[in-house]
């Protein structure tokens, strides 16, 4: 291996030790609204979440991946078969008939990983799919596409599936998402599934969407989170989440990006990778054992119409946390900030 192709590879891996840390911090996110707010304010808000997606993501992926002009049934499946095979999320895809296309979500979930998924009420998971699923008809224009769907996970079953069916006339609000749990998806066949063209979508470019697709979920939930229940009860959610997932997710993350558990001295270069691993521009200046790292921008919430300062506590959360992992009593403090496009300065120790 040249050193060109191991400085890649050491690349992506500190890309996807991003991926696994927001990936975690979303899942997460969901968790403490369940235990905290209770299963009707957590199904809303990710009801909030999926459709926000699904509104600003669904037609420019249709295009960018080609599927534009394919039935709307067979677009919206192959939809989610390819743009959640980028992300790293497994996903079958099956072709009935132009009007009618499956998708399925085998064990183990993405989403809800590991023994999360003990934790995710059905109706956490329903409110995902009436969120996305349910609206692709809308998006497109035909109201006659709904969403079947056969199986939960969340509910005990072998994952979650269902499939796109257009129907002979326009659906009514409470019929775009429907459920029928005495079928099951056909079989799965690998040969027959549609595959992203090789030329266009090099490795390079499959690794950084690998990584932007768990961070755009933080994108979304965390200025949705602050309109659903107000910046206060944001703030907390936000920073208790932050705080948890990175006590945990401090030994892995450092292994990939480069880091070792210390003092200050060892956190604020382990803090100035994984910037740079998630595309921010940082600089760290020290002074009597101080260090402040000023980060020049926060590229992921850089483009959000709506961002409000608490949404700042995702990182606030996150880095108190990660300190916790790397050592005792580093203190982390965020010099306050109105925006997401101005520096943030931290001063650690």
């Amino acid at each position: 291996m040249t050193d060109g192709q191991d400085a890649r590879e050491a690349q992506w891996r500190k890309w996807r030790s991003v991926a696994d840390l927001y990936h975690a911090f979303f899942t997460g996110l969901i968790l403490t609204v369940v235990t905290r707010r209770g299963t009707t304010d957590a199904a809303e808000f990710v009801f909030r979440v999926f459709r926000r997606q699904q509104q600003e993501r669904f037609l420019p992926g249709l295009k960018k991946l080609g599927l534009d002009g394919l039935p709307p049934a067979v677009a919206a499946a192959q939809y989610h078969y390819l743009s959640n095979w980028i992300g790293g999320v497994h996903v079958e895809y099956m072709y009935e008939t132009d009007r009618k296309a499956w998708i399925r979500y085998p064990p183990p979930r993405w989403i809800w990983k590991g023994t999360a998924i003990c934790g995710v009420p059905g109706e956490v998971s329903r409110a995902m799919l009436r969120g996305w699923h349910a609206n692709n008809g809308v998006a497109l224009g035909d109201l006659r596409l709904g969403f079947v769907c056969t199986k939960q996970s969340v509910d005990g079953q072998d994952g979650l599936e269902g499939y796109y069916c257009e129907y002979d006339h326009p659906l009514e609000l409470d019929q775009r998402l429907v459920f029928a749990r005495h079928l099951e998806a056909p079989a799965f066949d690998a040969k027959t599934t549609p595959a992203l063209p090789v030329d266009s979508w090099p490795r390079q470019r499959l690794e950084k969407a690998y990584r932007n697709y768990a961070m755009e979920y933080v994108k979304t939930a965390a200025p949705v989170i602050v309109q659903v229940f107000g910046p206060e009860d944001a703030s907390y959610l936000l920073h208790l989440t932050g705080r948890l997932i990175g006590m945990q997710y401090f030994d892995e993350v450092a292994q990939a990006i480069g880091g070792s558990r210390g003092r200050a001295t060892e956190f604020a270069a382990f803090l100035r990778s994984l910037f740079e691993s998630q595309d921010d521009v940082a600089e760290i200046s020290e002074s009597e054992g101080q260090f402040e790292i000023r980060q020049q921008g926060w590229k992921l919430m850089a483009d959000v119409a709506d961002y409000h300062p608490a949404c700042a506590s995702v990182l606030t959360g996150l880095l108190e946390g990660l300190a916790a992992g790397c050592g005792r009593h580093i203190p982390v403090h965020l010099k306050p900030n109105s925006t997401a496009g101005a520096p943030f300065v931290w001063s650690i120790g």
